[in-house]
């Protein structure tokens, strides 16, 4: 089994709030992880997409009192958005006896409702945290190659064979398709927004083109943004803004867009091992994405990630924002002698970066001049969670 860097946050966060919502895909581990957090005779855990469970919350209010003393997982949230007025309740009622923290978990596959409704509800009593798929640092086996090309869902990357890899990730897009999709909007057809999907693969971290994606799936411009944002809100594909620097430059305005997870971004263009990957048109874009989701996923809270490029082609693959004007600018190779185009140098001067990386496929850091570090992945995603301390 592997452990999570997360759930230590989830153990603090729950001592500091008195409940935490823990947001991510499904299939990822956000139940496992949960259920690792306390023992099991100090929680109860509540499956809102089982009947059974669902009826046990008829009355919510009887069914926390006899479950008081635990802290109460709730699996699926968004499956039941009127229960968060009674939680609200319950949650100012413990605070006047005292006890303010620690007493709810809340656990939901898709961003969209889950913010809102419990937005809307406990304001000022909840604490929000995303678990991403299994990063380079968790995996620790050495084996970078099998993470990127198999991507981080548990299932997925620990399979015994790249056949069983890959069969489960298709099987993973099929049920996300035919089953859940369907269950937030019946008005989507499944195969057009699959078609819309692997589109968004084959431009994995290219500048969207709304209007081209809507005329390659034959629907209309408003139609093809609400299935683009569908997909963020589900937390299966990243919409990277462009750094919005006032450097006086025409700037490329539009978003990049990546299938956030490698190995169902490599299941939807038929990619079914390393061999394969690294001969296929995607790799380059598909690096990058891979080494954007890792350095993200250990970016503090506070951190903004954005690109930068301008019209002219200066560009920098990710920046990422600390809040303490500090501006670290990251620019991605996949090869492993790597060489810096002229345009990063103009990005870099153009938005003033306090600090320059360039990740490469290598394991060693060294100055590549002008203040400059090549680093591995692995050693970008150490400085970054030094920086959180």
């Amino acid at each position: 089994m592997i452990k999570r860097r997360l759930e230590e946050k989830i153990r603090g966060a729950l001592q500091e709030n008195a409940s935490v919502a823990l947001l991510g895909p499904r299939q990822v581990g956000k139940t496992t992880l949960a259920l690792n957090v306390l023992s099991i005779d100090k929680t109860v855990y509540i499956d809102l997409e089982n009947d059974l469970d669902r009826r046990k919350m008829d009355d919510f209010h009887s069914f926390y009192n006899k479950n008081s003393q635990k802290l109460v997982i709730l699996d699926e949230i968004q499956k039941l958005p009127e229960i968060f007025s009674s939680i609200r309740g319950i949650i100012d009622q413990q605070r006047r006896e005292g006890n303010r923290n620690g007493l709810f978990l809340f656990l939901g596959s898709a961003s969209m409702d889950l913010l809102r409704q419990s937005g809307e509800s406990l304001a000022g009593r909840i604490a929000y945290l995303e678990l991403h798929p299994i990063d380079l640092l968790e995996y620790d086996n050495q084996n970078k190659e099998q993470l990127w090309t198999r991507g981080g869902f548990p299932e997925s990357l620990l399979a015994q064979s790249d056949r069983q890899s890959i069969n489960w990730r298709k099987n993973f897009i099929k049920t996300y398709l035919e089953r859940d999709i369907q269950q937030i909007s019946a008005k989507i057809p499944a195969e057009t927004l699959g078609r819309f999907w692997t589109m968004i693969a084959h431009q994995q971290g290219g500048t969207i083109n709304i209007s081209e994606l809507a005329r390659g799936i034959d629907v209309s411009v408003t139609t093809a943004n609400r299935y683009l944002d569908l997909m963020v809100d589900l937390l299966l594909v990243r919409r990277l803004r462009p750094f919005a620097f006032n450097t006086g430059k025409r700037l490329v305005k539009a978003p990049k867009v990546y299938v956030r997870d490698s190995g169902i971004a490599h299941a939807l263009l038929n990619i079914s091992d390393y061999d394969d990957l690294i001969s296929h048109p995607v790799t380059g874009g598909s690096w990058e994405g891979f080494v954007i989701e890792n350095l993200i996923s250990v970016c503090p809270t506070h951190f903004n990630c954005y690109y930068y490029r301008t019209a002219q082609g200066a560009e920098i693959d990710l920046v990422i924002e600390t809040g303490h004007n500090i501006v670290i600018a990251v620019e991605i190779k996949k090869s492993s002698s790597p060489t810096i185009s002229k345009g990063f140098y103009i990005a870099c001067d153009d938005i003033h970066a306090s600090k320059k990386f360039v990740v490469y496929s290598g394991e060693d850091s060294f100055s590549m001049g002008n203040d400059i570090t090549a680093i591995s992945l692995k050693g970008m995603m150490e400085l970054l969670l030094e920086m959180e301390k």
